[in-house]
């Protein structure tokens, strides 16, 4: 078969043409390709293969049209709304997930940016940079602190341990709660009144689509602060800027847009003040990379025995 990886998977030359080599061994083709965001350009490398190998580039449904022999989309990202899922299934390709590879590197960010956030170290860089002291501008410790997670699942449950260590209180909103050590299970209303810093770890479905809006920032405490390192559309982003300018919420920690970075110069919260705002990274690290290359093309070696995994489709 003939297996076309469209974009780079992050992993070094030798890596990839380990997988390459081993593919190649067991009879199979191999092609790695630069992303190229043309729909032409991924038809022409498509045309004629039966696995396409995808991180998280946009990919249409059109492509899928184009691409008679294609049989398995190896997605090596968690989510796939960027995937049209459900062309795939009306033309009977299977698709899987890399779910798992990239649990510790999310947590971490979003553990890294709540500390940033409540001691205040980007207001403290610019004023050293500029020969100002902190002044009244005093940071808080997480020790004590409440902290509610929306979305406990592997990642989720990553974040609720990383909390728990830190003395915090952990609450939790799931509509499948799992049997988590140190962690209070609650109604989402109940966790955005009672907690002190939220963070989101949910898929982007219907459901979750705006779910922090500004009906739910009204339901948080004052001076809380919101980390998103799930999906952008899971929060208003109008909303949420809305809330930083007029100091309903402290701060923010924001690693995903309704759209992939670079993001548009009008989106409200590149002007909010007290935020974070990184290009998607939460997901991106050395060793996530490899953990991702050895799920996805683990992966393509099941389905080739008839045994698919990390089934999405």
């Amino acid at each position: 078969m003939k297996v076309v990886l469209i974009e780079s998977l992050g992993i070094s030359k030798e890596l990839l043409d380990s997988y390459a080599e081993a593919l190649r061994a067991q009879g199979h083709e191999f092609a790695a390709y630069e992303r190229d965001l043309d729909v032409e350009v991924q038809k022409e490398r498509l045309k004629d293969a039966d696995v396409l190998m995808i991180a998280n580039m946009p990919l249409k449904a059109e492509v899928l049209d184009a691409c008679p022999n294609l049989k398995f989309i190896d997605v090596a990202f968690t989510g796939v709304d960027h995937i049209p899922v459900a062309r795939a299934k009306e033309l009977g390709i299977a698709v899987s997930n890399a779910s798992g590879y990239s649990n510790e590197s999310v947590a971490e960010l979003v553990l890294g940016m709540t500390l940033t956030l409540a001691r205040k170290v980007p207001l403290a860089d610019k004023l050293t940079r500029t020969g100002g002291v902190i002044g009244k501008n005093v940071g808080f410790e997480l020790q004590g602190k409440t902290v509610g997670i929306i979305g406990t699942g592997a990642i989720g449950s990553r974040v609720a341990e990383l909390f728990n260590a830190f003395g915090c209180r952990v609450l939790g909103y799931d509509v499948h709660p799992r049997n988590l050590p140190n962690v209070e299970y609650m109604s989402m209303e109940d966790l955005l009144a009672q907690s002190d810093i939220v963070t989101l770890h949910t898929p982007l479905i219907d459901s979750t689509r705006g779910l922090i809006n500004a009906k739910t920032i009204a339901l948080m405490k004052d001076g809380a602060i919101l980390i998103n390192a799930s999906r952008g559309p899971v929060v208003d982003a109008a909303a949420l800027a809305d809330a930083l300018k007029s100091g309903k919420l402290a701060a923010a920690g924001v690693d995903v847009y309704d759209v992939e970075p670079p993001i548009p110069a009008e989106n409200p919260l590149l002007d909010a003040p007290n935020t974070i705002l990184t290009p998607h990274i939460a997901f991106l690290s050395v060793e996530s990379m490899v953990k991702r290359a050895a799920i996805v093309f683990h992966s393509l070696d099941e389905w080739f025995k008839g045994n698919q995994i990390n089934k999405i489709v």
